[in-house]
């Protein structure tokens, strides 16, 4: 069998020991749809942290960013690889990498973040 990212069991929901205080819903706003599962990244991110921009760069500008491996610095002083799919005004939906799940499906407050990086 096969590792379905869907799974239930592969959601993490607020109350849950999940700290990630930024995710909405499972899916996030209805106008997102049904996660996009054709999309899914099928290698695991570099395996490398990048270090933080000295500059803050917000999410103005992360649409140049689909589909493509992204390093996300939040507000909260969290960091983690991100790969986004579609990016709304107010959140950004994509997969996020762990390395006990391997990606699995988010979404991303915009005003959370203070910083990012896209990888190729």
């Amino acid at each position: 069998m096969y590792n379905n990212p869907f799974r239930e069991d592969n959601f993490r929901r607020p109350g849950w020991a999940d700290y990630d205080h930024f995710e909405t819903t499972s899916f996030g706003p209805s106008n997102f749809g049904s996660p996009p599962g054709g999309q899914m990244p099928m290698s695991t991110p570099p395996g490398f942290s990048p270090t933080i921009p000295t500059s803050r760069v917000g999410a103005s500008g992360i649409r140049s960013c689909l589909f493509r491996n992204t390093y996300i610095w939040m507000n909260s002083g969290r960091s983690f690889w991100f790969f986004p799919t579609v990016v709304g005004r107010e959140f950004i939906a994509g997969f996020r990498w762990s390395r006990r799940y391997g990606w699995y499906f988010r979404t991303i407050s915009r005003n959370q973040i203070r910083s990012y990086e896209c990888f190729r």
